[in-house]
């Protein structure tokens, strides 16, 4: 299944200036930033912001009621798909610290 999932960006990656550590659903991942970062925007602006984030990379930029509507609508489909619920469970992940 191919789906993205909202994650709010909570610390800066000191090894890689387009890497962060975003919290989702209580597991902190490492994730790149480049697709969301705007030209002279200080990556430190991040820290806080919600993105949407598929295979490693966040996509776009989401505001907390967005985000809230899609995590509540994953939880929901995770009652029924497997995927979603594992990774909301933070199962099969090798991205977790």
């Amino acid at each position: 299944m191919c789906i993205g999932i909202p994650g709010r960006i909570v610390a800066l990656d000191p090894r890689h200036s387009q890497h962060v550590w975003a919290e989702v659903c209580g597991a902190q991942r490492e994730i790149n930033i480049a697709l969301v970062c705007q030209a002279g925007e200080p990556r430190e602006a991040l820290l806080g912001c919600w993105v949407l984030i598929h295979v490693g990379f966040a996509l776009s930029r989401l505001d907390e009621p967005e985000a809230a509507e899609m995590l509540a609508a994953l939880q929901a489909m995770g009652e029924v798909e497997n995927d979603v619920a594992l990774f909301m469970t933070g199962e099969g992940n090798d991205e977790i610290r």
